[in-house]
């Protein structure tokens, strides 16, 4: 895979558990990276864990002028912003029962935070020469599961927003790409499974051509990939990171998380 030595990128949501293993693969091959996250423990702590070449800083992406002196302070501490991963995410879904704020809040967050990130980087995405933006979908954008209304909504919205991206940004030099992990370990599966990392393998197996779920290294060098000059030709195209999710059909029509409590 091509270097991404000299790179500077900014990762909304990089102090979740999947954010970390994108923060890590992008360092491992060269990049710079920023750490954006409401989370300020967990984003410190993931920049002093990875180390020499990430830092971070606080972000809460529903706050426009926040986003815009985040990726302004990037751009002059570092020189450049080459590299955008819209990582952040809302799990709040309650289905059927969702409320309208609820489901304004969690789009705010899922969708239009991305939005408003890639409209503040993208003079500096272009004058990069090396632009390119990942957005973060899901498996959930393209099937149904039981009840869950909000986040597949809002992931099938983000596969329609990268078209459009892809679309309007590609006269600009940046190329636009989405991510969509099969169940890979999170803090939720973490919390539900009680830190069970073979339980929630043997959930998962049914739905998984890999019969696990997946690590989130596994997803970074996904993403990681997209950001390089190997993916040069690669824009406006959803990646399955997924194990194999996706090519296996419709999901079973029980409701899968819960065993993960059981």
């Amino acid at each position: 895979m091509a270097t991404l030595d000299g790179r500077v990128a900014l990762v909304t949501g990089g102090a979740t558990l999947i954010g970390r293993g994108v923060v890590q693969s992008l360092r491992d091959h060269g990049a710079t990276v920023v750490i954006g996250d409401i989370d300020t423990e967990g984003g410190q702590s993931a920049a002093q864990t990875i180390g020499e070449g990430v830092s971070f800083v606080p972000l809460d992406i529903t706050d426009d002028a926040a986003i815009s002196e985040v990726v302004s302070g990037i751009v002059e501490q570092h020189g450049s912003l080459d590299i955008l991963v819209n990582l952040a995410c809302s799990y709040l879904d309650n289905g059927g029962e969702t409320t309208r704020q609820d489901w304004l809040s969690a789009f705010d967050v899922n969708v239009v935070g991305a939005v408003v990130t890639t409209h503040a980087a993208r003079e500096h995405l272009a004058a990069s020469g090396h632009g390119a933006v990942v957005n973060f979908s899901s498996i959930s954008s393209s099937v149904a599961q039981t009840g869950r209304w909000v986040y597949p909504a809002c992931k099938a919205a983000m596969v329609q927003l990268t078209r459009s991206m892809a679309m309007d940004l590609a006269a600009d030099g940046i190329r636009v790409n989405s991510v969509s992990p099969g169940w890979t370990w999170s803090a939720i599966m973490d919390s539900l499974s009680g830190g069970d990392r073979a339980k929630t393998d043997r959930v998962a197996a049914p739905f998984h051509l890999t019969r696990r779920a997946g690590d989130p290294r596994e997803v970074g060098e996904v993403v990681a990939f997209l950001a390089s000059d190997a993916a040069s030709v690669v824009t406006g195209a959803d990646w399955a990171a997924d194990g194999g999710y996706s090519a296996m059909g419709p999901e079973q029509a029980v409701p899968a998380i819960p065993q993960l409590e059981a």
